[in-house]
């Protein structure tokens, strides 16, 4: 049964070995916004811990499934740090085995955080095209919670999505002046889980502002669909340090009384 979900973001400086520190997977320096993002990143991880399976939604140019024995690098981002869906993947591939260089970013993120946060749990991945209509996106999301609700164990989801990378000078899509409120929008919805804000998100103006995981969000909005109200929501970090939008939050179901939890 389908019982939490936890929203990261993708930037590769979640993995210390991409910024030079391979020991600094926590930070306490409040001006250190990797260490910050990537302690939040790896809390809500665990909070996923509670699952032993997890499904993982992200989103890439088309769609596609990976299965617990993907294997990934982040050699295209200069370390080949080599990652995995479950710990079998890692331990039964040989060194000269070749990464599956189709994974998407955000799959290669969800392997490192499993790896880190919850080493024993197994993650199958679901890409959604970044361009998959809104009607679509909450119907993926529907059919995945009917799935999960299916399997009597716990299950957890991880979205894997980032917001408008339009939001100052300093951002990979540089500065875009309807970014910020756009963005605003985004992070109301998200710290309230407000399903029907987040299924207003207009894709078209989303892909001019950048914001890469505005499938992934509604594809979120149609996993707690069903539910008779809006989920509760842990916010643990919201900041756009690089001029991108970042979130992270743990998500729970809130079931009508008498369900089980």
């Amino acid at each position: 049964m389908f019982s939490i979900a936890a929203l990261v973001p993708s930037p590769p400086i979640l993995v210390p070995a991409l910024c030079g520190g391979a020991t600094r997977v926590t930070g306490a320096d409040p001006v250190d916004a990797p260490a910050l993002l990537r302690a939040a990143a790896l809390e809500a991880a665990g909070a996923l811990a509670v699952a032993h399976r997890w499904m993982v939604v992200g989103t890439g140019a088309a769609d596609q499934l990976l299965d617990p024995d993907t294997l990934g690098t982040f050699r295209g981002f200069g370390v080949d740090t080599r990652v995995a869906l479950s710990n079998p993947a890692l331990s039964t591939k040989s060194a000269e085995d070749v990464p599956d260089p189709r994974i998407p970013l955000s799959a290669l993120i969800a392997g490192w955080l499993r790896g880190q946060a919850a080493p024993s749990a197994e993650a199958s991945a679901r890409i959604v095209a970044a361009d998959t209509s809104t009607a679509r996106c909450a119907e993926i999301g529907t059919e995945l919670r009917t799935v999960l609700d299916d399997v009597p164990e716990p299950l957890g989801v991880l979205i894997v999505a980032d917001g408008a990378a339009t939001l100052s000078t300093a951002s990979p899509g540089y500065l875009d002046s309807r970014a910020t409120a756009v963005q605003d929008d985004l992070d109301r919805a998200l710290a309230a889980g407000d399903r029907a804000g987040l299924l207003a998100l207009d894709p078209a103006l989303c892909a001019e502002l950048a914001m890469s995981g505005r499938a992934a969000y509604q594809v979120l909005a149609g996993l707690f669909a069903a539910d008779p109200s809006d989920p509760e929501v842990e916010t643990l970090y919201q900041d756009a340090p690089f001029g991108v939008g970042y979130q992270v939050s743990v998500w729970r179901p809130v079931r009508e009384r008498g369900d089980a939890p």
